[in-house]
């Protein structure tokens, strides 16, 4: 099963000969919606490769408050462990599965040595390395640029777009957490955007329209 996973969602990335050797050394595991994957200051010894699901990237400040990163989507890795891993320092973020969610772990070394023996792993590394930094630049100014309400319709379509659906089963609280603000600022721009009929709210869901 892992083998067809990792084909079906690396076989435009990686080279035949990498994808066998990773269906040799990886271990499969698979998370349930909310588990935490990499936690801050945990050591990381293993890169993760996401076969299904999405997981989000977090970080937090000096009150234990988190922001939102980025999401990982299927055929991705997360960017901010590999630079963890090649500084050999610990994990600077967390990652916490957005939905039930399977990936392969790499052991660290692996991929280390991957990266002067494989040009197609080289050049995924380098390619996640690019749209990551993008992601961030997008995200930074979001933060410095975008009113709240225009950061949270953006948040909602990413969300549906992510999901595949029009309809996001999320708590305000949630959604508050991800975008660093309280649950009553969110709660009112929902209402807003309601108003406006670019959302439908019902019960633990809202419908983009």
């Amino acid at each position: 099963m892992t083998g067809t996973l990792l084909h079906q969602k690396f076989k435009n990335i990686l080279d035949d000969a990498l994808i066998k050797e990773i269906e040799t050394i990886g271990t499969r595991i698979t998370y349930d919606e909310g588990d935490i994957i990499i936690d801050i200051n945990q050591p990381l010894r293993f890169i993760p490769l996401l076969l299904e699901g999405s997981i989000k990237i977090l970080r937090e400040d000096s009150e234990g408050d988190e922001l939102l990163i980025y999401f990982l989507e299927p055929g991705e890795t997360c960017t901010m462990s590999l630079t963890c891993c090649t500084g050999k320092s610990k994990s600077k973020i967390r990652a916490v599965a957005e939905k039930d969610s399977t990936l392969i772990m790499i052991p660290v070394q692996q991929m280390q040595n991957w990266f002067h023996t494989h040009e197609s792993w080289r050049n995924f590394i380098l390619e996640s390395y690019q749209i990551r930094f993008d992601e961030m630049l997008e995200a930074i100014d979001n933060i410095a640029f975008m009113k709240m309400d225009e950061r949270l319709y953006k948040y909602l379509i990413n969300k549906a777009e992510l999901h595949g659906s029009n309809t996001i089963n999320i708590k305000h609280q949630d959604i508050a957490e991800d975008l660093h603000t309280s649950r009553v600022v969110v709660s009112r721009l929902l209402k807003q955007l309601e108003n406006k009929n670019k959302i439908k709210l019902n019960r633990g869901k809202i419908d983009l329209i």
